[in-house]
């Protein structure tokens, strides 16, 4: 869960199955937009729907068919009762999978995954930024412009895909996101939260409003400087 095509790519490759750029080269092929056609017309390339999950593949099998496989699980997971929740919440499949592949960036904890999902949905409805730092980070990875880490200069860098820029979701999906995101995504928790921040390892603390957020991120940084110190 997480990665992006070229990660798949390394992993593939990693396998014994071939280079990894023949993998992306084939998740970004003409002929195989088609396996996503019917759920997602504007598709540029597979990104998103390379199911994450464990495959086995006789040696020697072709690129194009590791990628039919992942595409056939993907579909697979869309089932009728996603495919209704999707009409409910107004959302295409495009939209449904880019934003589960927010909160698989942003998640770490599986029972925070709704709430964090919930932030997006009401900060949408609001029509707000998404400011998700994670979307930076792919846009400077697409255009090889990535250092690392976050930079504060990093989130006025021009790209669709930068969420502190651009109001509503990035053009499409920043990762391929499990059947956790998107079980979230489509059934987001309800509540009045608008912000988060890193609070305690592998958890968030969630505010309503930008004062408690401030208050959050000051006490983030507090805790971070603390740890530093005593490293």
């Amino acid at each position: 869960e997480g990665l992006r095509l070229e990660e798949t790519g390394a992993i593939v490759e990693a396998a014994g199955f071939g280079p990894g750029k023949a993998f992306v080269e084939s998740a970004r092929a003409d002929r195989n937009r088609r396996l996503v056609q019917d759920l997602d017309p504007q598709a540029p390339d597979l990104e998103g729907y390379l199911f994450p999950d464990t495959y086995f593949f006789a040696r020697g099998t072709p690129p194009d068919r590791i990628v039919e496989e992942m595409v056939g699980r993907f579909r697979r997971e869309m089932t009728s009762e996603r495919t209704a929740r999707l009409k409910e919440l107004g959302l295409s499949v495009r939209q449904a999978i880019t934003l589960a592949s927010l909160v698989e960036e942003e998640a770490v904890a599986d029972e925070e995954r709704a709430r964090i999902a919930g932030v997006f949905h009401n900060r949408l409805r609001k029509q707000m930024l998404l400011q998700c730092d994670p979307t930076v980070v792919y846009a400077l990875q697409r255009d090889n412009r990535y250092r690392g880490e976050i930079h504060s200069s990093d989130l006025s860098y021009e790209s669709p895909y930068n969420t502190y820029l651009h109001p509503g979701l990035p053009p499409g999906p920043i990762c391929s996101p499990g059947a956790r995101s998107i079980e979230a995504a489509l059934h987001p928790a309800l509540t009045g939260d608008l912000y988060f921040v890193v609070g305690e390892p592998g958890r968030h603390r969630f505010s309503s409003n930008l004062e408690d957020h401030e208050e959050a991120v000051r006490r983030y940084r507090r805790d971070t400087a603390l740890s530093n110190r005593r490293r």
